[in-house]
């Protein structure tokens, strides 16, 4: 598969994708997003992958959308500024609902759109160098696509001081609100990542899919009889799988679990 704006490799079980437009801060145009969503369509389609890792070239990891491309949809009707803002929505939206485990390597700036692709992610795993913004404001716009996202992980509280100001939120308070799981040295970016691949390696696929299901459909729910019963049956269920059975005589006979894997590390993919 051969992209202009990203580039994607497979190794092993692990799917790497990379924004490839260092020299425009890989910032979004309507190109890298049909490329991102063919890319994450394919990969979510690919039962063969256990673990994606979402990064990108150069020191920016994405500085949101090209300033280009928004100026361009300012002076567009209203119908074809609703249909670009619906396949960036769209975007967002494939990848927090793909099938494997997703993980945002963040090594510097992620702005706007690029916020949005980190915490959307399952885990964000930062440079120390990086930071973050909803910098929309200080544009004239707001963070509508990415809110739902930036909300859920760091709560409307929190939402409502940063959509604002606008204001760049470093690594270490990145890490306090809930924004980035690990931050790291940027020499130790791809060692804590490799770590959390074998972590991964060590859960059943079908449970890590059904568990990211559980979040989904637990998350904001009132705790009452409907959803006790939904979880009593999710629970019910995944007890009767071939994997609940080889995991509990794994664990009783001491072995490791036939779906287990390990890496001993964890490399960024070259230019193609």
């Amino acid at each position: 598969m051969n992209y202009q704006h990203i580039i994607y490799k497979k190794t092993g079980a692990i799917a790497k994708v990379w924004l490839n437009r260092p020299e425009k801060h890989n910032a979004f145009n309507p190109q890298i997003i049909e490329e991102l969503l063919d890319c994450l369509n394919h990969i979510h389609n690919n039962e063969s992958i256990r673990v994606m890792v979402l990064g990108s070239k150069g020191k920016t990891f994405s500085a949101g959308a090209d300033l280009n491309w928004m100026k361009e949809a300012g002076q567009a009707d209203a119908a074809d500024n609703y249909a670009d803002s619906q396949r960036l929505a769209l975007l967002f939206s494939t990848l927090d609902k793909m099938r494997c485990p997703t993980i945002a390597r963040v090594q510097g700036a992620a702005l706007g759109g690029g916020f949005g692709l980190a915490v959307v992610c399952d885990i964000c795993v930062a440079s120390d160098q990086a930071h973050f913004a909803t910098s929309e404001v200080r544009l004239g716009l707001a963070p509508s696509t990415i809110s739902p996202y930036v909300i859920r992980a760091i709560g409307a509280r929190q939402a409502s001081r940063y959509f604002l100001t606008g204001e760049l939120i470093n690594a270490k308070r990145a890490n306090k609100l809930g924004i980035a799981h690990i931050v790291t040295s940027p020499e130790q970016l791809d060692t804590e990542i490799a770590a959390l691949i074998n972590h991964i390696y060590k859960g059943s696929e079908y449970a890590i899919r059904a568990s990211k299901e559980l979040i989904a459909h637990v998350v904001d729910r009132p705790i009452d009889e409907e959803l006790a019963a939904y979880t009593s049956k999710h629970i019910a269920d995944l007890r009767q799988t071939e994997q609940a059975r080889e995991g509990f005589q794994a664990f009783l006979e001491r072995r490791k679990a036939a779906w287990f894997r390990e890496i001993k590390n964890f490399k960024e993919p070259k230019d193609v």
